[in-house]
């Protein structure tokens, strides 16, 4: 019993991280189960039968694909939008003082502070009273909006964590400023602007308070859709849907680290 204890102590930390691990994950397990499941009436809340019918037509039902691609296409516009200005900002803050920064950097923060819902209402004011029509304009500005602050905190830390003399050391060997940027600057901060990226399509792809206050009646995402069919029975086929992009958000994170481990060996 002594040793028991002896090797849960010296292991606490990676038992305390498998559990908190699979405690994460465990929902997506159940969303993958019961993308195979048959169910009897219209909720698929109780196992019934294995079917594949879901997988073979994840577009079987009205509007979902459409709603899918609508998501898919405001998260990539916002996740561009998001990105570029978010690393401009995060250089500009890293690397240069000026008048009111600590305030510029005050209210770059401030949507991650502050409840969703409350940017939600003020953006959907702000769009009423400048009669902009709601739609797919109104959503891509609200999401790169509320996306910004996320990019601007990834890139912010790793271009102050990057050493300034490989920069200063690209100059001594007369590269331009240019070149120095393309070669040495932003190598090094890819990485934090990968991450960035990466959050603000997720952000943007499941949002749906700042997306309800600001859609029109045409604009229905994939959030708005699932919400919507909560009231009458949510189909099979979103379960797969949601399995789907977790693979794919799965692979993308074992794929970025077999890169990272394998420019390492090869360092």
């Amino acid at each position: 019993m002594s040793r028991v204890i002896a090797w849960v102590r010296r292991n606490l930390v990676v038992l305390a991280g498998l559990l908190a691990l699979g405690y994460l994950v465990l929902p997506n397990l159940v969303v993958l189960a019961f993308s195979f499941n048959k169910p009897v009436g219209k909720f698929n809340y109780e196992w019934n039968e294995f079917s594949t019918d879901a997988w073979t037509d994840p577009c079987g039902v009205a509007d979902m694909c459409q709603s899918l691609s609508l998501s898919l296409r405001i998260a990539v516009a916002a996740t561009i939008g998001a990105t570029v200005l978010g690393t401009m900002v995060a250089f500009a803050l890293a690397r240069y003082r000026f008048r009111g920064k600590a305030a510029t950097s005050a209210m770059i923060f401030l949507p991650m502070a502050m409840p969703e819902v409350v940017m939600a209402a003020s953006l959907g004011t702000l769009f009423l009273n400048m009669r902009i029509p709601f739609g797919f304009t109104t959503i891509l500005i609200a999401h790169i909006m509320f996306c910004l602050s996320f990019v601007v905190t990834a890139v912010k830390a790793r271009v102050m964590s990057m050493d300034p003399r490989l920069e200063q050391a690209a100059q001594d060997l007369y590269a331009t400023p240019t070149q120095t940027f393309l070669r040495v600057t932003l190598p090094l901060a890819a990485p934090g602007i990968a991450a960035g990226a990466l959050l603000s399509f997720a952000l943007s792809f499941d949002d749906f308070i700042i997306t309800q206050f600001n859609s029109g009646p045409t604009t229905v995402t994939f959030p708005m859709f699932v919400w919507g069919a909560s009231q009458r029975g949510i189909p099979v086929q979103v379960n797969v849907i949601g399995t789907a992009m977790f693979i794919a958000a799965v692979a993308l994170t074992v794929a970025g680290q077999w890169l990272g481990n394998r420019r390492k060996a090869t360092a």
